[in-house]
């Protein structure tokens, strides 16, 4: 890809968070924690250590990412609830990747999937409430 090119795309990619509402912010979190769960779940099938790691890590910093993006005080219940279960996901990432063992990795996937799926079902319920 040209040099020209290359910074459209950046450009492209940069507005596409910027512009972002805060539910689509989490929206994308969940699809990219889950992409990275998929491919360190690959990677340790293939056994590229490395990349397992990598992408174990990827993983971690999203979930602390959705953690930090919780507010306790506005949330209640809820948000500590799901705190709960973000520390539980990143205690079994550690855990897969001192292991590099697929299960944990297969079962904070699964996790995140219900989450996201949760979210993009509130998502849906308040814009219908907008309209």
């Amino acid at each position: 890809m040209s040099t020209v090119n290359q910074a459209g795309y950046q450009a492209y990619r940069r507005n596409k968070y910027e512009t972002a509402s805060p539910h689509r912010l989490i929206q994308l979190l969940y699809e990219a924690a889950i992409a990275n769960a998929g491919k360190a779940q690959k990677a340790i099938e293939d056994r590229q250590l490395s990349a397992a790691h990598a992408s174990i890590i990827k993983t971690q910093e999203i979930v602390s990412e959705l953690l930090a993006c919780l507010n306790e005080e506005q949330g209640g219940k809820l948000a500590t609830d799901l705190k709960r279960i973000y520390l539980y996901l990143i205690d079994r990432l550690v855990q897969a990747n001192l292991r590099k063992q697929k299960e944990p990795v297969a079962e904070v996937e699964r996790l995140l999937r219900e989450l996201k799926s949760a979210w993009d079902q509130i998502g849906k319920e308040v814009s219908v409430g907008q309209a």
